[in-house]
């Protein structure tokens, strides 16, 4: 069956012929050859690379690129894509959004002509994969305490460290590596096979089963000079790549919402109960999904503003945190209320809904966690800074401060 979309208040008439052609699409790729397989993928803890060559062939990598063999669409057209993979599975949008957002963008981007000519048009093509090297063990919602360092040794560069929660790590044939350096934090690319270079999987997932997940390890590995991204200038350039992720998310929010929400409303209209109506016909489940249509349209109200603006040059951080915050939230309650529609029916995967509900609890945590984009939110309406508590205004043990006065 063909998905016919999720709008209540017409917002089709927002988007022009070619977004709309976009859109559909992906639709289409999504209902004819990703839902007939992707519940067996979360099964079996599987990446569905036999989709990559067709992704591909659809330009659904790097679409906002111009150049290179690739499209370069507007960020609407961007979203509509995010959208639609999501609402099939959040691992099959993370697999393209890392790929577009997380590794062709900084190439572009901060890349220098042969990098840019190397990797954009195999990496547009599926012919290689890409994954980004951000995250530590020990520094989420911190990247800035980055203990991975890079250090030049003649005509190398010498990297030690290690990243953890990596998108398509031990599927990549080149990462983007984030490094402390003697100038401040630079991007590498580090090639698959470099020595010193290893990756393994991260096992025992609940969620974002049908998308790899991995830990990269550097081990004194050496990498040629050119291998840095020569236009990154410090932290602030990893942060712009993953605004570019976190656009995308504001859409894949909404589209996971739109998925378990079709799913509960034609469930209710099916499934007899009590007095020999649907269930769709008593308040509680109306007043359910009243609320879900009610959050979705406003996500895409939301979504579809970002991307005017972005388009425009007019977007900042603040107004990405709004989106990506909202609308995985708008997607987490959805699936969470679906789910008590579907009762017992919600926790197997003869539907999408448990899946979703698994798949939203990582991306309401990755780039970027629900409270750290409040923090950035709150940070542009008052103009105050709260990721750190003031020093003064932080009561120290009583041992630790007999310690610091014995000192």
């Amino acid at each position: 069956m063909r998905f016919p979309g999720v709008d209540f208040i017409d917002t089709e008439s927002m988007l022009n012929e070619e977004q709309r052609m976009v859109r559909d699409t992906v639709r289409e790729f999504v209902d004819d050859l990703v839902m007939p397989i992707i519940e067996e993928c979360h099964r079996d803890c599987r990446t569905p690379l036999e989709l990559v060559p067709k992704m591909g062939e659809l330009n659904l990598f790097g679409a906002t690129i111009d150049g290179y063999g690739l499209p370069g669409l507007d960020n609407v057209s961007y979203g509509l894509i995010m959208q639609e993979l999501e609402r099939a599975d959040s691992g099959l949008r993370s697999f393209v959004s890392v790929q577009s957002s997380l590794v062709m963008y900084p190439i572009w981007a901060f890349g220098s002509d042969a990098q840019k000519e190397r990797w954009l048009p195999a990496m547009g093509a599926g012919e290689a994969i890409g994954c980004f090297g951000l995250t530590e063990p020990d520094f989420g919602s911190n990247p800035g305490g980055m203990r991975t360092t890079a250090r030049r040794d003649g005509d190398e560069w010498v990297l030690n460290g290690s990243k953890q929660w990596i998108t398509n790590g031990t599927l990549a044939d080149v990462a983007v590596v984030w490094a402390q350096t003697e100038d401040g934090v630079r991007g590498f690319l580090v090639e698959k096979g470099t020595p010193g270079f290893t990756s393994s999987d991260q096992h025992g997932k609940f969620s974002l089963r049908a998308s790899t997940t991995s830990e990269l390890g550097f081990q004194d590995c050496r990498i040629p000079a050119d291998a840095m991204l020569p236009k990154t200038v410090g932290l602030k350039n990893a942060l712009m790549c993953l605004n570019q992720a976190r656009y995308g998310i504001a859409w894949g929010g909404i589209g996971s919402a739109m998925a378990t929400y079709h799913c509960a409303l034609e469930y209710s209209k099916e499934r007899i109960q009590f007095n020999g109506q649907p269930i769709a016909c008593h308040q509680l489940v109306q007043d359910k999904l009243v609320w879900m249509i009610s959050e979705i349209t406003k996500g895409q109200l939301l979504a579809f503003q970002l991307g005017q603006m972005k388009d425009a040059g007019k977007i900042k951080p603040q107004h990405i945190s709004l989106g990506k915050r909202n609308n995985v939230w708008v997607a987490r309650e959805c699936a969470k209320l679906a789910r008590e529609i579907l009762g017992a029916n919600g926790i197997v995967d003869d539907y999408p809904v448990i899946r979703h509900m698994l798949n939203i609890e990582s991306v309401y945590t990755y780039e970027g966690t629900h409270d750290i984009h409040a923090l950035v939110i709150g940070q542009s309406v008052t103009g105050i800074p709260a990721f750190n508590a003031p020093q003064e205004s932080v009561k120290k043990p009583k041992a630790a401060a007999v310690a610091q006065e014995a000192r």
